[in-house]
């Protein structure tokens, strides 16, 4: 009988040890934690760029005051899924002087873009922009382009593209205020480009 039992465990024993190292590989192979990690890097593929200028390069001066004052050619990719409309706002955070900014300038203001454009041409004119398009108010208090004039030293412009799960009804020109308080609860996600200039005339 004890050879029976000593010749028993041994293999009891193996058995068990089997189910303990099938049990861990369980765990540790478990796919939680690789979901949102797929979900971040949908997001950060949306982006937004220039042919005429690089991320934190500067902005050549015929997209600003000091030249022809045309908008820059923009384009974007990756769209998230479930877009039904985009968003532009380009914005100065360091006016007048970005050693003591005081207020954020506001120089374009574009919303309900369809989510199938992938891009806007330089120079674009309010008639040519995407189909369903409506344009804001910026702090020139127009809807068009408005391109840099800084007062004093290099200012960045942070050009953002929202992409939004709903089309925004007719605003009637919002200024920014008004448009982000309208685009709340429906941002998917943003892309964001930034642009830099110093006025080289006096």
């Amino acid at each position: 009988m004890k050879r029976r039992i000593s010749a028993v465990l041994p293999a009891a024993i193996i058995a068990l040890a089997g189910l303990a190292s099938v049990c861990v590989t369980e765990v540790t192979s478990a796919p939680g934690p690789a979901k949102p990690a797929k979900k971040e890097a949908a997001i950060v593929s949306f982006t937004i760029s220039s042919p005429n200028f690089t991320h934190e390069g500067e902005i050549p001066s015929k997209h600003t005051c000091e030249g022809p004052n045309t908008s820059p050619a923009l384009a974007w990719k990756n769209v998230p899924v479930g877009t039904k409309s985009l968003a532009l706002i380009v914005d100065d955070p360091d006016a007048p002087d970005p050693k003591a900014p005081k207020m954020t300038w506001v120089h374009w203001v574009l919303y309900n873009l369809p989510p199938g454009a992938h891009g806007l041409a330089e120079g674009i004119a309010t008639k040519d922009l995407p189909a369903a398009t409506l344009e804001g108010t910026s702090d020139y208090k127009r809807g068009a382009w408005g391109g840099p004039c800084p007062p004093i030293g290099r200012h960045r412009y942070f050009f953002k593209l929202y992409a939004l799960d709903a089309l925004l009804p007719d605003l009637e020109s919002p200024n920014k205020v008004r448009l982000l308080k309208a685009m709340e609860g429906h941002i998917l996600a943003r892309a964001e480009l930034i642009g830099t200039y110093e006025k080289k005339g006096g």
